[in-house]
């Protein structure tokens, strides 16, 4: 019997969104969860009577436990089915995209490839930050939340996926620091487009020049 969520979110999230839940089915236990190792602490029968909710969480939730859970998980990604993967706002922006979004889809095996249930599309403004457009992605991420939460709370069918598919190539750690490895021969207009849209350290990660085995990393103003 379905009567378990699961909500994989930061702490910020955890208590809005478990309300929003619990004020459409009163019914419903609502767990919350950050890490892989919270993920990890539930049992077999807790995880039969539950469907998992991800919300913008980069936490990577391992097959096993995908598999162990009697109501399916979905994720709300904070990215258009173009830009699955690692950090969609800074790609989309290094690419030059006119439009961006997000995704409600039906989590599988492989990160960012399940069915898409649902997204929120907007046009990309003009000379926006990366922070801006993550901000305006976070927005839409939860109006589609608020709009789907009924349904998740107190339906134990699965949710109907859309027609839109995901894009091929998905976006990685690996090829975010390979955008930070700057060459000796880098245009100065690129340099500032990487400097953009990759200076400010986000991940742990910046712009970095390595010259005669010496690293120099960029410092943001």
């Amino acid at each position: 019997m379905f009567d378990t969520i699961i909500l994989l979110t930061g702490a910020v999230e955890q208590g809005p969104l478990s309300a929003l839940l619990c004020a459409h089915n009163p019914e419903l236990v609502v767990h919350s969860a950050s890490t892989r190792d919270d993920l990890a602490a539930f049992d077999p029968a807790t995880l039969g009577r539950a469907r998992l909710i991800a919300f913008s969480s980069p936490v990577i939730v391992q097959p096993d436990l995908l598999g162990a859970l009697g109501y399916g998980a979905y994720n709300f990604h904070p990215g258009p089915p173009q830009y699955p993967g690692w950090a969609p706002a800074h790609f989309a922006l290094y690419e030059k995209a006119r439009e961006f979004g997000v995704t409600v889809h039906l989590m599988a095996e492989r990160v960012d490839s399940g069915p898409i249930v649902e997204t929120a599309l907007f046009q990309v403004p003009a000379e926006i930050s990366v922070l801006g457009l993550e901000g305006l992605a976070y927005a839409h991420l939860a109006q589609l939340f608020w709009r789907l939460s009924k349904k998740l709370a107190t339906d134990a069918s699965a949710l109907p996926a859309g027609p839109l598919h995901w894009s091929s190539k998905k976006n990685s750690r690996r090829g975010y620091r390979a955008i930070c490895d700057i060459p000796l021969d880098i245009s100065k207009e690129e340099l500032d487009r990487r400097m953009r849209i990759f200076g400010a350290n986000h991940y742990g990660m910046t712009p970095t020049i390595n010259l005669h085995g010496i690293e120099f990393r960029a410092v943001a103003n």
